[in-house]
């Protein structure tokens, strides 16, 4: 299926690596012209050659901390008229309340709600003047099913959820929608981290961990990061102008649920 994104612009923030890297991977297949992101320089450069090898064309790599103002704006400057933004970040630890300080709740609500939701701001005057735009956040599952453990991850999320389903249905009448997509276990780094974070905790090896949390799951598998990316795709393409203020998720059928 051409999913009638040739020529489009695209950022994808925090793209070095795992899903973000994934979705640049998709969207670059597709002739997007694709802007990454990440903190450090050499990560960035070797995710741009292997996203070249991958689709064909390289990216244009940014490097940028989102979740500052600077960082912000380096980013918007690189790509100004961007059509597509896929909005992505690393998730704060796991942890307990009495763990979390006020600077952890805001070094929380920077990287994951604040950074996103400015994002948006500066780009969807213009998405909304050219009548064409697809905003995607990678969230969490944890957005509708949180877990013992995840209170920052969540709450930071949810927050984000709400204000783009807010503006979601003004956006809408310009073609431009607003998107979530919530992953649970697809196996990238993070998943990794969690396993580790299991083995010091039960004394278990990586084998170990790993079952445990593929058990955890309906489909008793890890996602693919490429199944990740392809349905990331597809909520950007011209064929999903009529999916808007959604959450989707990437979970193997795990959550429990009915809404």
């Amino acid at each position: 299926m051409d999913l009638g994104l040739k020529d489009q612009s695209a950022i994808v923030c925090a793209s070095s690596r795992g899903l973000g890297e994934a979705c640049a991977t998709a969207l670059s297949r597709e002739g997007v012209r694709v802007y990454i992101n990440g903190r450090n320089k050499t990560p960035l450069e070797e995710a741009a050659a292997r996203i070249e090898t991958a689709s064909g064309r390289r990216p244009h790599a940014v490097v940028a901390d989102i979740a500052t103002e600077e960082g912000r704006q380096r980013l918007i400057d690189a790509c100004p008229e961007a059509g597509i933004l896929v909005n992505n970040n690393a998730g704060p630890p796991p942890g307990k309340l009495e763990d979390w300080d006020r600077a952890a709740w805001i070094a929380a609500l920077e990287s994951n709600m604040l950074a996103p939701i400015l994002l948006i701001k500066a780009l969807l005057p213009g998405m909304r003047a050219r009548r064409f735009g697809r905003i995607v956040n990678i969230t969490s599952a944890m957005v509708k099913s949180p877990a013992p453990g995840m209170g920052l991850s969540t709450a930071a999320r949810a927050g984000l959820t709400a204000l783009c389903k807010s503006i979601s249905h003004e956006a809408a009448r310009d073609n431009v929608t607003i998107n979530n997509l919530l992953p649970e276990r697809i196996d990238t780094g993070r998943q990794r981290f969690m396993a580790e974070r299991m083995m010091k905790e039960q004394g278990i090896s990586m084998e170990e961990a790993r079952s445990q949390i593929a058990e955890t799951i309906s489909a008793k598998r890890f996602g693919l990061p490429s199944e990740f990316a392809d349905a990331c795709a597809f909520i950007c393409s011209a064929q999903a102008g009529f999916i808007s203020g959604q959450n989707l998720q990437l979970d193997g059928g795990s959550y429990s649920g009915l809404i």
